[in-house]
């Protein structure tokens, strides 16, 4: 997990995000190191987003701007705007009140198995 300010651009914290990614357990063979694709949006369309994707051999969904319409990655992306929704419902986690990141960073694990915990609920 990454935190970054509120004020600056998602797109430069992609490399340290792609490299805090754990390796991906996979039914038979070696483990894999990377995801195959990443989906983003047109806030990653950048030359240097792109260029950090083929560096590390993943294969980029990256909605182009002027080209792209904001429908075609929607399928993807209700997923995480789900999610995200689910961790604003606590409100310490909407707006960051704690100034030391390991105490935000507790919370939002916190929320995280919170949100495990309701939804596993739901199916036994």
């Amino acid at each position: 997990m990454i935190i970054s300010p509120a004020n600056r651009n998602d797109s430069l914290f992609l490399a340290p995000l792609l490299d805090a990614i754990p390796p991906i357990r996979r039914p038979h063979g070696g483990r894999r190191r990377r995801p195959a694709k990443a989906h983003a949006d047109k806030g990653y369309d950048v030359p240097r987003c792109r260029a950090e994707l083929r560096a590390r051999r993943i294969g980029d969904r990256i909605a182009r701007k002027r080209v792209d319409s904001s429908a075609t990655l929607g399928r993807y992306r209700w997923v995480i705007e789900r999610t995200l929704a689910w961790l604003n419902r606590n409100r310490r986690l909407t707006v960051r009140y704690e100034r030391r990141a390991d105490i935000h960073e507790a919370l939002v694990v916190l929320a995280c198995a919170l949100v495990c915990w309701h939804y596993l609920q739901h199916l036994f």
